[in-house]
C-alpha cells in the first residue's frame, strides 16, 4: 500500500503542487528518494531519519521509496521534509490517524524532530492558498502576524510529536489569526517617512506630475542640470506613494525574504535606487539557482535609475519585456523561475555631458554632436515607455518658495482616492496597467478633443504606444479631481508632460 501526502514546491513565487507518495518493502535498510530531487532535497533523508529514530519509529530491515510527483520538475527545497515524514509514520503504522486529504504540510526537519522554517515559507503559504488547499501545517515563522486568508486554516506545530497529536486528535490547534488581530493589522497609523514634499523648495509642477504618476501608476523621466533636485524628489516620492494592502504586503515581502533582504516597514512601498555601474543579472535577476533582481524588488513600488544613460544599453533594454508584462522569467540549467515586476519606473538625467544644456546661470560647453550622442545611449523604446517627461530647473530660493507648502500626508490621501476610483472602475487594476480593451471602455474623447490629440501627434510624432499613455494619463488626472469625463484641461494637461523630443538646442546664454 503506499501512502499520499499533500505538499508544494516553489519556482520563484509561483507554487505547485508535489505528491509525496511512500512505500515500504522488505528489504536492505534505505531510502531512496527519486521524482528529480536537488542536493538538499536528497539530503532530507538522513534528517527524516534522524527525526524519525527520536521520534520511536525506526525503519529496520525496510526498504523505503520516496517518490515526489510530477515527476518533471526539479524538486529544490528541503520543504517536504515534513511530509516525508508523516507519510512514513502513517505507512509504518505509527499514525494510526487519517491524513486530511486537503491540507499541506511543509516544513524542514531537525535531527531530533523539531519542526524549522526556512525563508520560503511565506511564498509556500501564498502559493498552498492559490493552489485550493482548506488547511496547511507548518511550524511558526517570524512573519506569520502578517498571515491571514479566508478560507485557508493555517495550523502551527513545532515537532513530529505535536504533529502526531494534532492528526490524533490528542491535541487541538487553534488557527493562525482571529477576525479581530487581522483587523488590527490593517488599521496601523501612518507609517513615518524619512522625507516630506513640504521640504522641498519651489517644483510645483514636478510636484503635481509626480502626484498624477503615484495615482495612475504612470512612469518618470526626470531631466535637468545638475543640483536641480532630480535625486531629492525621487527620494521624496515614496511618501506620496500609496500604502501596500494586506496581500501585496505579502508578495513584496515573500520576494525580500527570498533574496534575504529585511524590510523595515512592510507596508510602505519598495523604493529601489541601484547604481549604474550594476550588472544585467543584478537588475533583472539571476544566477545558477535563479534570485529576484532590482527590478523584481521594486514589485508593487518604485524603481530608480539615476543617471540612466549611464546604465549599459544592453542592460536598459532588458527592461521593456518586464515593464509591458509586468513579469521575468529567467531560464537556468538547473531551474526556470518566474518573479513579479510591476514597478514604476522613474528615472533621472542630465540634457548634456555637461549637464548645463537648460541651466540659467551656466554656459553649456558640449557641441551638438556631442549632446545628441549622450541623449541617444537612452533608445527611443525605453524613451517611448516613460508617461511623464519632467524637465526641471534649479529653484530659487526666496519667500514664495519658503512659504508653507503641502505636506507628503495630504497629497497621498489624494493619491489614495484617485486609486480607489481606479480600483473600482477597473476591478483592481490602475490605469497604467489596464489591457487597451478595457481601457477604452471607460474613456470618451469629444471631436474638439480628437482634434487636438492628432495635431500634437503630427507635431511631435507620436507612436501609437505614447497616444495610448496620453490618454491614460489624462485618465488619471480626471480621477485626481474625481471627474467621471476627461476634460479639456485634462487632455491639455497630459499632453503637455509627454513632450518625448529631447531638447539639443545650446543654451550659450546666462540667464
Amino acid at each position: 500500500m503506499t501512502t499520499i501526502v499533500s505538499s508544494v514546491g516553489l519556482k520563484g513565487m509561483e507554487g505547485y503542487p508535489v505528491q509525496v507518495e511512500v512505500q515500504t518493502m522488505p528489504g536492505t535498510y534505505g531510502v531512496k528518494i527519486i521524482g528529480l530531487p536537488s542536493s538538499a532535497v536528497k539530503e532530507s533523508k538522513d534528517r527524516v531519519l534522524a527525526a524519525l529514530y527520536a521520534n520511536k519509529c525506526p525503519l529496520a530491515h525496510q526498504k523505503v521509496i520516496v517518490q515526489l510527483s510530477p515527476e518533471e520538475e526539479r524538486k529544490n527545497s528541503p520543504l517536504f521534509d515534513l511530509a516525508m515524514a508523516i507519510a512514513i509514520m502513517k505507512e509504518n503504522g505509527v499514525l494510526k490517524a487519517e491524513i486530511p486529504k486537503d491540507a499541506a504540510f511543509i516544513g524542514v526537519l531537525s535531527l531530533d524532530g523539531t519542526i524549522q522554517s526556512l525563508d520560503a515559507m511565506l511564498p509556500a503559504i501564498m502559493a498552498v492558498k492559490k493552489l485550493g488547499f482548506t488547511k496547511v501545517f507548518l511550524p511558526p515563522f517570524p512573519q506569520r502576524d502578517l498571515i491571514y486568508f479566508k478560507g485557508l486554516e493555517i495550523c502551527y506545530v513545532t515537532s513530529l510529536r505535536e504533529m502526531q497529536d494534532v492528526l490524533s486528535g490528542q491535541l487541538s490547534m487553534s488557527s493562525t489569526l482571529s477576525s479581530k488581530h487581522t483587523s488590527s493589522i490593517n488599521t496601523f497609523s501612518d507609517p513615518t517617512y524619512d522625507n516630506d514634499f513640504q521640504h522641498i523648495l519651489g517644483h510645483q509642477k514636478a510636484k503635481r506630475a509626480l502626484e498624477i504618476a503615484a495615482a495612475g501608476g504612470h512612469h518618470v523621466l526626470m531631466i535637468g542640470p545638475p543640483g536641480c533636485g532630480k535625486s531629492l524628489l525621487a527620494e521624496t516620492f515614496p511618501s506620496i506613494f500609496p500604502t501596500l494592502e494586506l496581500e501585496d504586503q505579502l508578495e513584496v515581502q515573500s520576494m525580500y525574504l527570498l533574496s534575504d533582504i529585511k524590510r523595515s516597514d512592510t507596508r510602505i512601498a519598495p523604493f529601489r535606487n541601484p547604481h549604474h555601474s550594476a550588472s544585467a543579472i543584478s537588475l533583472i535577476g539571476g544566477g545558477t539557482y535563479p534570485k529576484p533582481g532590482e527590478i523584481s524588488l521594486a514589485h508593487r513600488g518604485i524603481l530608480f535609475l539615476d543617471e540612466i544613460v549611464e546604465f549599459s544599453k544592453k542592460t536598459l533594454d532588458m527592461l521593456r519585456q518586464p515593464m509591458e508584462t509586468g513579469k521575468v522569467t529567467i531560464s537556468r540549467t538547473a531551474s526556470t523561475v518566474t518573479y513579479p515586476t510591476s514597478f514604476l519606473l522613474m528615472a533621472a538625467m542630465n540634457s548634456c555631458p555637461c549637464g548645463h544644456l537648460d541651466s540659467r546661470t551656466q554656459y553649456c560647453t558640449c557641441t551638438p554632436k556631442q549632446v545628441q550622442a549622450y541623449q541617444n545611449r537612452l533608445s527611443g523604446p525605453i524613451l517611448d515607455r516613460f508617461d511623464i517627461v519632467l524637465r526641471l530647473r534649479p529653484e530659487l530660493i526666496d519667500k514664495q518658495n519658503k512659504k508653507k507648502l503641502e505636506t507628503s500626508q495630504t497629497i497621498r490621501k489624494r493619491v489614495a482616492q484617485a486609486r480607489t476610483r481606479q480600483v473600482i472602475r477597473n476591478n483592481g487594476i490602475v490605469n497604467a496597467l489596464l489591457p487597451n480593451e478595457d481601457f477604452f471602455k471607460h474613456i470618451h474623447l469629444n471631436s474638439k478633443q480628437e482634434v487636438m490629440v492628432q495635431e500634437w501627434v503630427r507635431q511631435y510624432q507620436w507612436s501609437t504606444r505614447v497616444q495610448m499613455k496620453v490618454l491614460r494619463l489624462a485618465r488619471t488626472i480626471a480621477d485626481l479631481e474625481g471627474s467621471q469625463q476627461i476634460s479639456d484641461q485634462s487632455l491639455w494637461e497630459a499632453m503637455t508632460m509627454k513632450r518625448t523630443k529631447l531638447e539639443t538646442t545650446k543654451q550659450r546664454v546666462v540667464q
